[in-house]
């Protein structure tokens, strides 16, 4: 997508009509009901809460419905089609998936879909595991050694090209000298799938969100290499976003479906929760999984499977913690730069007015002041600054053409 793209996708945002405007000083929401898609990982908590709990009827909005999604893929195409035709209005979604639809990047004829980015879901609290095969090679947070054991055709699986356990799964193998382009096979797997597919034994290595990694080393089939939360301390992660055709026509809807998500964020994120949340969480209806294959790491409590047993619960996942919840367009533009460090988006693209495009920060900050989060519990500004990685490498947000040029390991459209 180039500049003329760009402005061509802005131009179209712009004229979206904003219809569903009520009368002037109203902050009632236009509809009561939206219909937002999640895959079965720990960090969509927050719209499951929303609704279990009840947040999304405090604020006026008592008929959101919570769809689970068979795959990432299956989240996109129902993003494109709206929920008006049967598909979903919003999503718990890999941050990079708002941008990639909202470019037309991954939709179907390159059609762009115009998307608002409303809030982060939580930071941390995805992991790296190993296969059992491997478990001689004493895998952690240094890749190196697993350049022993594999070669073009080992499978090493994330669960969408250019999302985020793409980029995280990359970026370690490429910190330790492992090439994923050239030296494995990458492959696209959903995430309650991941497991299934180390069974048997036909996949060296994945990335994915929780409870996977747990449920791995819970059933002997591997160990965690790492915890993500190592690899970036307190990295973004999945996002609230909406198609903008939806939150331009209902914007006080969206104000109060951002509203009763910082909430549901904020009651996940206290310990006294953690154990029922993370019963909800397994009920059939949602994960259908053992909430003992949750609450571990949902409390810190990290057994990576190789004999560490650890307790953090500082780089654990986060919904509200340390601004957890808050749409930093900082990171937003990590993200962009390394999906423009592996070819998926073009080096001449403008990431700060794409940014701009997406995320709505702002709307954030009303929602946040609706949901009653005094002033200065907000950050005060749209970037934490730079940020510095396992690998001693900083990313400056001023500068991601830089970030880009100081990995020796890359694939840059025309860089």
């Amino acid at each position: 997508m180039n500049r003329r793209a760009l402005l061509a996708t802005a131009a179209t945002l712009a004229a979206v009509p904003r219809i569903g405007v009520q009368a002037q000083g109203s902050s009632a929401p236009e509809v009561r009901k939206a219909t937002l898609g999640y895959i079965a990982l720990t960090d969509s908590a927050p719209l499951i809460i929303a609704r279990e709990k009840g947040f999304f009827a405090k604020h006026g909005l008592p008929e959101v419905e919570v769809s689970k999604q068979a795959s990432w893929g299956a989240t996109r195409d129902n993003m494109v089609l709206g929920g008006g035709a049967g598909g979903i209005d919003g999503a718990h979604l890999l941050t990079p998936m708002a941008y990639l639809i909202h470019t037309g990047r991954i939709v179907q004829n390159g059609q762009p879909v115009p998307m608002a980015l409303l809030a982060r879901l939580n930071t941390n609290g995805q992991g790296i595991s190993i296969a059992a095969k491997h478990a001689a090679l004493g895998v952690k947070l240094d890749s190196a050694p697993l350049k022993r054991a594999v070669n073009a055709d080992s499978k090493v699986a994330m669960t969408f090209r250019g999302g985020t356990h793409d980029l995280w799964i990359r970026y370690w193998l490429a910190a330790g000298g492992v090439n994923p382009e050239t030296d494995v096979s990458t492959i696209v797997v959903p995430p309650p799938q991941m497991v299934a597919n180390m069974r048997v034994g036909t996949m060296d290595a994945f990335c994915v969100g929780e409870p996977w990694n747990a449920q791995l080393v819970n059933q002997r089939l591997g160990h965690t290499a790492l915890v993500t939360g190592e690899l970036w301390k307190d990295h973004p992660e999945k996002c609230l976003a909406m198609r903008a055709e939806w939150v331009e026509r209902h914007p006080n809807a969206a104000r109060a479906l951002t509203a009763a998500v910082i909430e549901a964020a904020q009651w996940c994120d206290l310990p006294a929760n953690k154990e029922e949340m993370c019963s909800i969480l397994g009920r059939r209806a949602w994960f259908n999984v053992p909430p003992a294959d949750i609450i571990g790491r949902m409390r810190g409590e990290v057994d990576y499977g190789d004999g560490r047993r650890v307790t953090n619960t500082d780089i654990t996942m986060k919904f509200w913690r340390d601004h957890a919840s808050y749409p930093f367009r900082s990171h937003d533009l990590w993200f962009l730069a390394e999906n423009q460090r592996w070819g998926i988006l073009p080096m001449d693209l403008d990431l700060n007015a794409l940014v701009a495009q997406v995320n709505r920060e702002a709307l954030w900050r009303e929602a946040a002041e609706r949901a009653g989060v005094p002033a200065a519990d907000t950050p005060r500004g749209t970037s934490r600054g730079r940020e510095t990685f396992f690998d001693g490498k900083v990313f400056d947000p001023e500068n991601t053409r830089a970030w880009i040029e100081s990995q020796p390991i890359r694939r840059a459209q025309g860089a």
